[in-house]
């Protein structure tokens, strides 16, 4: 442990930098370390009301701030984010654990929203028809909301948070951000970009908190809409507490993933793909392909390649630019206990483990939450990893003899983020996206995660609310229509008029 005292993460409220007293504080660690790098304040009703008001003083100036000039405030973070990206994305492999590598990707598709965002006059406009009663026309336009929020998980710094706040505010809404207190640093630097950029005060609010600050944020009147990311128990929650508050809430919950494999895919090309989707981030994503099913003779061609991929993997400190390792540690001590404690009841449930990732040790890295990717084969339905979401670098392996039995395991369980198919076969991958239980389908894909002009589109209990974050539905959801009818019975009145 680190024997100086650790950054206080400010709040940012008004536009200015906030640095409250009073409050209990969260760490921050480098989970490649296990060091305290920062702490966070644990902010309540008092913080989050100060923040909402700023946010409300803010609103009417920014929403009747042309369209254009907001996008060219984002153009101008843009640009920002780029010219910082390789700082930024080493903060992000600090601060969470993820590779360079990973670092980037989540940095990447966070600017591809903003660019996205970008055109917001084109997205906002509206539709008409003239004549839809003799002399009498219709036309509908769209209208921020007001105050919104975004509460946010751990395992994509900089993504998640940019799956919200850049539409959101190219919309004319102002914006109230509750980051991760485990990952709250990389936020903090791109805010400070957005305020380089030029984004007026109030528009932007940073506060930090738990439990307290979030039934803050839910229950405040002026909080119009709250899109949040995290496990399903608390996305569900979320999302009755906040409609009970008369809330537009979107809520993106946790996923099982399904990857089936079927005996005709390409080995080397599926082999590489299932351990990405398996093992890329620690296995901290909810698009993380956790479950594969082998259909027919499918694992007798593809498991012991697998495994033989598996077990070469280094994994490794990731808060360095050289040796980058293959995969870093997952984001605390605590977290590693409890997916270390799962791998050992499926072991128990009659698993059988093919690579075995629970006595990962870094000597150049002794303190740092390490955990080996592992993969667990003929693991039956009944097994104690298929009740939950692992949300760490396990891959659990089911076996089955049809494709029509592997869809079947796949829409018994309860989540419908994503599911992939590795095949050769059109007849089979046509079967599959149709009948599969999924929002986000993948072929020969492992993680089909769209971009930011598609929503992010889960089903079941991997998502609650009925607008999707990003794309056209997140316009729609950070906007609401008015619809104007309009019929003129003369010309004016004056000489004018009648010549």
């Amino acid at each position: 442990m680190t024997t100086a005292t650790p950054e206080l993460c400010p709040l940012y409220i008004g536009g200015k930098w906030v640095n409250p007293t009073g409050l209990l504080t969260s760490s921050v660690f480098n989970p490649s370390r296990g060091s305290i790098i920062a702490s966070v304040p644990m902010c309540g009703p008092a913080e989050v009301n100060e923040a909402v008001a700023s946010a409300n003083a803010a609103f009417p100036a920014w929403r009747d701030t042309p369209p254009n000039e907001r996008a060219q405030v984002l153009f101008r973070v843009k640009i920002l984010l780029e010219d910082a990206f390789e700082e930024l994305c080493l903060g992000i492999a600090i601060e969470h654990g993820k590779t360079l590598s990973e670092a980037r990707g989540d940095l990447r598709r966070g600017i591809e929203v903003v660019e996205y965002a970008c055109g917001i006059p084109t997205l906002l406009m509206g539709e008409s028809l003239e004549n839809i009663a003799r002399g009498i026309d219709c036309h509908t336009d769209r209208h921020p909301l007001g105050v919104v929020a975004g509460i946010c998980p751990f395992n994509f710094p900089a993504l998640v948070p940019m799956w919200m706040w850049p539409i959101a505010i190219a919309c004319g809404n102002t914006f109230l951000l509750k980051p991760s207190e485990k990952v709250p640093l990389t936020m903090q630097r791109v805010v400070a970009l957005l305020e380089k950029a030029g984004l007026p005060p109030g528009v932007m609010n940073i506060i930090h908190g738990g439990r307290e600050c979030v039934d803050a944020i839910l229950e405040h009147p002026d909080v119009k809409a709250i899109s949040f990311v995290g496990s399903t128990p608390i996305a569900r929650e979320i999302h009755r507490k906040g409609t009970s508050f008369g809330k537009r809430v979107q809520a993106a919950g946790g996923a099982k993933n399904f990857v089936i494999l079927m005996p005709d895919a390409d080995i080397d090309r599926t082999v590489e793909a299932v351990k990405d989707a398996a093992f890329g981030c620690a296995g901290e994503r909810c698009m993380a392909g956790s479950t594969a099913v082998a259909v027919g003779d499918a694992g007798k061609k593809l498991l012991p390649a697998l495994a033989d991929l598996v077990k070469s993997m280094k994994v490794g400190p990731t808060d360095v630019r050289a040796s980058q390792p293959d995969m870093g540690a997952v984001i605390s001590a605590e977290h590693r206990a409890k997916v270390s404690q799962l791998i050992d009841a499926s072991e128990h449930s009659g698993a059988t483990v093919l690579a075995d990732g629970r006595s990962t040790h870094c000597e150049d890295a002794p303190e740092g939450f390490f955990l080996g990717p592992t993969l667990l084969d003929h693991v039956e339905e009944s097994n104690s990893v298929m009740e939950t979401e692992v949300f760490g670098p396990v891959l659990a392996v089911m076996r089955a003899n049809t494709l029509d039995e592997a869809i079947a395991s796949a829409n018994r369980q309860a989540f419908g983020n994503g599911a992939a198919i590795f095949t050769k076969s059109g007849k089979a991958a046509r079967e599959f996206r149709r009948r599969v239980s999924a929002g986000m389908i993948g072929i020969n894909v492992g993680v089909p995660a769209p971009l930011a002009y598609f929503p992010f589109s889960g089903w079941n209990d991997s998502f609650f609310g009925d607008l999707h974050i990003q794309g056209k539905e997140g316009v729609e959801f950070y906007t609401q229509r008015k619809t104007t009818t309009t019929r003129w019975f003369g010309f004016g009145d004056g000489e004018i008029w009648a010549k």
